[in-house]
């Protein structure tokens, strides 16, 4: 069995980072499958979702190294081809990935004490996103 949903999520853009791991239990809760694989998606190239423990200082950590390794202001050619500026919003959803994949048991992910599904927004301006969530068993 498949099932597929989805929700919505407003973000501020700039590596704005989202705990939706209540969303993807809500969602494990609703459907008949007690265990299997849930995906989580976000179409598009310049999200990324991942786990972390979702704490104050973490989060500056996680937008204080991308800002390292694939600053905002630097020059990308992705902006010559298509004149915008989030050439870096693209290389780190490119290396953070805009899926995740995690078994369920009891209707919950298998998740670590302190780990979270978070949704990461690296585009230049707000968003409203639209993730899926894909429950396979």
């Amino acid at each position: 069995m498949t099932v597929i949903e989805k929700f919505s999520v407003k973000t501020n853009g700039y590596t704005d980072i989202i705990d939706i791991t209540q969303y993807v239990e809500n969602i494990l809760t609703r459907t008949k499958a007690t265990k299997g694989l849930v995906n989580i998606s976000c179409p598009g190239s310049t999200g990324g979702i991942t786990t972390i423990e979702y704490e104050p200082g973490l989060i500056k950590d996680i937008a204080t190294c991308l800002e390292k390794y694939l600053p905002y202001k630097e020059s990308y050619a992705h902006h010559n081809t298509w004149h915008d500026d989030n050439g870096s919003s693209h290389l780190r959803s490119a290396f953070i990935q805009p899926t995740f994949t995690v078994p369920f048991e009891n209707k919950r992910p298998i998740l670590g004490t302190w780990q979270q599904i978070v949704f990461i927004d690296f585009d230049t301006r707000p968003r409203n996103r639209i993730l899926y969530v894909t429950i396979i068993t």
